[in-house]
């Protein structure tokens, strides 16, 4: 008798498996960090085989740890990062290029020219998102035209394209396969027809026959080949749940009902609200997509990313040396007040949602003598926290709600200090749960649906538990000043970089 569900959660800057009992409770976990590979200004790339291996190597430990045996596990769910993008051989398996990363601004140009030509309109009508090199369709072509005759290969049906959740899928189970809200990440997917669009294919020139084929995102998509090394435990076992990293937050946090929506905070900083059957055309800036495909219901959300939110803080600890843990920049921005007339952009790789701005960068501002470190540290945090404000506030404008509460979660999620300032800038609750492992458990949630462990979503609801609400503590008048400040501060980093 099955006793366990297993997430494999494929991250920005490390793969991780957790193994959850059938109730959600985490039963044990594993996680390798990967090389994070940096070729030039902005370009930032993966070795997909870090990938695989380090997420091979996480599943492997979890079934150790938890001494699991054939026929424990009842099925296996897979989230990740989202827009990254490999391409391989279909004959050989091996990537022809490195994976180009989510963050990688190196295709910028391609989509100012798709801009130019007037592309922007049909491509948010068709796909519910806005030009920009974070999706994986200019990425594509960008590898195809950086490899010897990749353009005749892919044509000829040698090369396979897909986000790492397919990447991951081909190499356990041999199926080349994505879910719906995967493949609405790539600008080449119509969310209203669920299949990739032909004039955006032709458009750059990509082949139909490189495309993964999309399914709902609870479904069995085929099983853990048993002859796989250090895996053997896991032969057999269904793959049967994908979402793309922030949709399987939401819906490891249960936001079902229309309106309810949640912030991971992870490398980047992620919004979403899920809008129910029908997908809202943004006006202010935010991503359409898709939440989910359960059975022929799929559900739609409202999206808005910011870059670098954890990332800020892994920069403050391992490239500027200024904290050793992650846990130093709460207890430094705990010794004061507030950042001292500080403002941090964490605009490294440009600014996203609600700004779109490509050229963007990072900038500390309003330095004075009397700045210290913990100044510094609490203006990181509150970095983050104010570019969150700016799509909390844009996410209501276009889905016609007031936000009274956020559901957080991800690994900065755990920080009190940055929970009360977010609540604080935010004027509105912020309900942290006791597993703050919501991508993960979404993952292996949308697994045991396919698979009969859970009958409904209710079954999820009833498990999900609150850790911590977080409620307002400042006075109007003070926040308006801080925010007038932040908008100062944003102005400045906005179009530094040269185009």
């Amino acid at each position: 008798m099955p006793k366990y569900l297993l997430a494999l959660d494929q991250g920005t800057t490390s793969s991780r498996a957790i193994l959850f009992d059938l109730k959600g409770t985490i039963i044990s976990s594993a996680q390798y960090e990967f090389r994070q590979i940096y070729p030039g200004a902005g370009y930032v790339e993966h070795d997909p085989f870090d990938i695989l291996e380090t997420q091979k190597q996480a599943a492997a430990d979890v079934c150790k740890r938890a001494e699991i045996q054939p026929g424990d596990i009842a099925a296996i769910g897979v989230t990740n990062q989202r827009e990254t993008t490999i391409v391989w051989d279909k004959a050989t398996g091996h990537p022809v290029y490195n994976a180009i990363v989510w963050q990688c601004r190196r295709t910028a140009p391609l989509c100012e020219t798709l801009i130019a030509e007037g592309w922007n309109d049909y491509v948010q009508k068709t796909t519910g998102l806005l030009i920009d090199a974070y999706f994986s369709g200019t990425k594509i072509r960008y590898i195809l035209d950086h490899i010897e005759n990749g353009q005749q290969r892919a044509e000829n049906g040698e090369l396979l394209f897909g986000t790492v959740d397919t990447w991951l899928i081909w190499n356990l189970a041999g199926e080349h396969v994505t879910d719906y809200s995967n493949a609405s990440r790539t600008m080449l997917f119509d969310i209203h027809t669920l299949d990739y669009d032909d004039k955006l294919l032709a458009r750059l020139n990509i082949p139909r026959c490189m495309m993964p084929k999309a399914l709902p995102s609870s479904h069995v998509y085929g099983t853990v080949q048993p002859h796989l090394m250090g895996l053997e435990a896991l032969g057999g076992v269904p793959l049967a749940g994908a979402a793309g990293d922030q949709q399987a937050a939401l819906f490891g946090q249960a936001c079902f009902e229309t309106g309810m929506a949640k912030c991971t905070y992870g490398t980047g900083g992620f919004l979403m609200m899920n809008t129910g059957t029908e997908p809202i055309e943004s006006k202010n800036r935010l991503l359409t997509t898709i939440a989910w495909g359960i059975g022929d219901r799929v559900e739609y959300a409202l999206e808005g990313s910011i870059f670098n939110a954890g990332s800020a803080i892994k920069w403050l600890r391992d490239d500027l040396g200024l904290i050793s843990s992650a846990r130093e920049v709460d207890v430094l921005a705990e010794s004061v007040p507030d950042a001292g007339g500080a403002y941090f952009v964490s605009a490294f790789t440009g600014l996203g949602a609600p700004h779109w701005d490509m050229y963007a960068r990072g900038a500390m501002l309003g330095l004075t003598r009397a700045t210290t470190k913990a100044h510094f540290a609490r203006a990181v945090l509150e970095g983050i926290a104010y570019q969150i404000r700016d799509l909390v506030e844009t996410m209501e404008k276009d889905a016609g709600v007031h936000l009274c509460e956020l559901k957080v979660d991800g690994g900065a999620s755990v920080s009190n200090i940055m929970m009360q300032i977010q609540s604080d800038l935010l004027n509105a609750r912020v309900n942290r749960p006791k597993c703050v492992e919501s991508t993960a458990l979404g993952a292996a949630c949308l697994a045991g649906l396919a698979v009969g462990v859970f009958t409904s979503t209710q079954d999820i609801v009833d498990q999900w538990e609150s850790d911590r609400v977080f409620s307002p503590q400042i006075e109007s008048s003070e926040r308006e000043k801080r925010l007038i400040g932040w908008r100062r501060a944003l102005d400045r980093a906005m179009g530094w970089e040269e185009k």
